[in-house]
């Protein structure tokens, strides 16, 4: 499974486990494993280069477990291999997204112009709740 042009993984890597799914589906819902559960070993995976490993590892959240391993649960359609392709899709968005380092972000200052719209923005409404207090009586 391509994930980018450099990095690419075994389909021998991932495991998928058939279990019952809750929701739609009736009184089928009841006798056919139609939900999967894909894992994927990331910590031990070959084809994964390290910063990428962590980079996904922190996109996983709670989907990945103590092991280093991802765990993508499908259950959204009723039909079994649509809910197949539905985790694999997931789990390769995901080490899409944890492919690329993000984008350092570079500090920028605030115009003068803006600054002199947020300035006269505060005073304009101080004096707006100036004016809702109760009238003074001058001597």
């Amino acid at each position: 499974m391509a994930i980018t042009r450099s990095v690419s993984i075994d389909p021998n890597e991932i495991e998928e486990t058939f279990v019952r799914g809750t929701g739609a589906g009736g009184q089928n819902v009841n006798k056919v494993a139609s939900a999967v559960q894909l894992r994927f070993d990331l910590q031990n995976s070959p084809n994964i280069p390290e910063p990428m490993k962590r980079r996904v590892a922190a996109l996983a959240g709670s989907r990945l477990t103590k092991d280093g391993v991802i765990v993508i649960l499908a259950n959204i359609h009723r039909d079994q291999p649509l809910n197949r392709a539905e985790a694999q899709a997931r789990l390769v968005a995901l080490l899409r997204e944890g492919a690329y380092p993000p984008k350092p972000r570079i500090a920028t200052r605030p115009t003068l112009a803006s600054k002199t719209r947020r300035l006269d923005a505060k005073t304009n409404r101080s004096g707006i709740k100036q004016g809702r207090g109760r009238p003074r009586v001058d001597e």
